[in-house]
């Protein structure tokens, strides 16, 4: 008989069946997670501004518009928002019907990558150019496909009070369907979110109450896969000198170390307070790559300071904080693996991303959530926000 984590799920099963009664007393806005949206919200206002002063002088990339940037970070926002309304809508629930179409839709899409189609983005060949100047990164639609479909094979059997928590035969299927659209991905290769995408499949077994060998093996299959990686040769020049750059920060100063030298330099110059919006001497001379997205965070630091850095990070807390307690309140097993997948994907991408400008963390390609300027990350984000929202809404009365 096999031992289930400390995330029992017993609790579920008597609570199968419960449905939430929305009345005009109990609306949905009333419903809704107001911490988890404001806060999102904020973050993306936050993120519009940095993205505008990182990229309002660079007539290269905004093709001579100061407000380039800045538009179009909005609009990814304003999409999202769309999105977020269109998930509540629909609801959880139905989504967990459609899994099959979606996990399929994500497949071709991470295929299509692999085939002319593709492009290659900053070194990363995990792109479909749309035109127009706009492009996609499926990579980025596979979090959310994978997490709702381990949670609906993972939860089934509970929800519906056969079982106290998966088996093993599910867990195997579980971590079938994750592991194909990870494989794609490492071919492109796009190793920063494969990394995300490994934390999830972590978040979402030990939340569904599978066993903890499954874990603990899992983990070693991960560093055993990482030397092998490394060994066949399969990481790109660029990302194998991301991790020679983190193991030896004075590696190369000027070439593959110069991206985390020049972001600890803007984010030490910042101070308390920082100089001001607009005002960053590394930010206003360009001095640092990618600042409008992969390095959006040493905007806030030379900026905005250690107070302006520091309200990304509790905007980013409260998110995480407010899914927690919606996972806890949640009766049925399938909301509560959702919530968990959500906020492992959040957490790790989040500490990545900052992480790497800080010199803590390998440079990985990972955006900000609800920052960094990218439509795919944008949209996704928001569509997970409006998971969270989902679950909340319909959860029993009761609850």
């Amino acid at each position: 008989m096999q031992t289930a984590n400390k995330f029992s799920v017993s609790r579920y099963a008597p609570q199968r069946g419960a449905v939430a009664k929305l009345t005009a007393r109990d609306s949905v806005l009333r419903r809704l997670d107001w911490p988890i949206l404001l806060s999102a919200l904020a973050l993306s206002f936050l993120g519009a501004l940095l993205v505008w002063s990182a990229t309002r002088n660079r007539t290269t990339l905004n093709q001579g518009d100061p407000y380039y940037f800045l538009t179009r970070h909005a609009m990814n926002t304003g999409i999202g928002l769309v999105l977020m309304i269109g998930t509540i809508w629909l609801g959880h629930r139905t989504l967990r019907g459609a899994v099959p179409i979606l996990y399929g839709l994500s497949l071709v899409l991470v295929l299509a990558v692999l085939t002319p189609l593709g492009s290659t983005i900053n070194g990363a060949h995990a792109w479909i150019v749309i035109g127009g100047g706009f492009s996609l990164q499926p990579g980025e639609f596979v979090k959310i496909t994978i997490i709702l479909g381990m949670a609906m094979l993972l939860a089934a059997r509970v929800d519906a009070g056969d079982l106290e928590h998966p088996d093993h035969r599910t867990v195997v299927k579980a971590l079938c369907l994750a592991a194909a659209p990870m494989g794609i991905v490492m071919l492109m290769p796009d190793l920063g979110s494969v990394m995300v995408m490994v934390i999830i499949v972590l978040g979402v077994l030990l939340a569904s109450g599978a066993s903890n060998r499954w874990v603990v093996g899992l983990l070693a299959s991960g560093a055993a896969g990482a030397i092998l990686i490394w060994q066949l040769g399969v990481l790109d020049e660029y990302q194998i000198n991301r991790f020679a750059a983190f193991a030896n920060p004075d590696l190369d100063p000027a070439g593959v170390g110069y991206n985390t030298n020049q972001a600890r330099i803007a984010i030490g110059s910042g101070g308390l307070l920082g100089s001001g919006l607009f005002k960053g001497s590394q930010t206003t001379g360009q001095f640092v790559p990618e600042q409008q997205t992969d390095f959006v965070f040493t905007v806030a630091g030379e900026e905005l300071g250690f107070v302006g850095a520091g309200l990304i990070l509790v905007l980013l807390g409260v998110i995480l904080w407010r899914a927690c307690v919606i996972a806890r309140e949640t009766t049925e097993l399938y909301g509560t693996i959702v919530c968990a997948g959500i906020i492992a994907w959040f957490a790790f991408q989040a500490f990545e991303n900052i992480g790497m400008t800080l010199g803590i963390m390998p440079v990985a390609g990972l955006p900000l959530p609800f920052v960094s300027y990218g439509g795919s990350s944008m949209f996704a984000v928001w569509v997970a926000v409006g998971l969270l929202q989902s679950i909340r809404v319909q959860r029993p009365m009761s609850a």
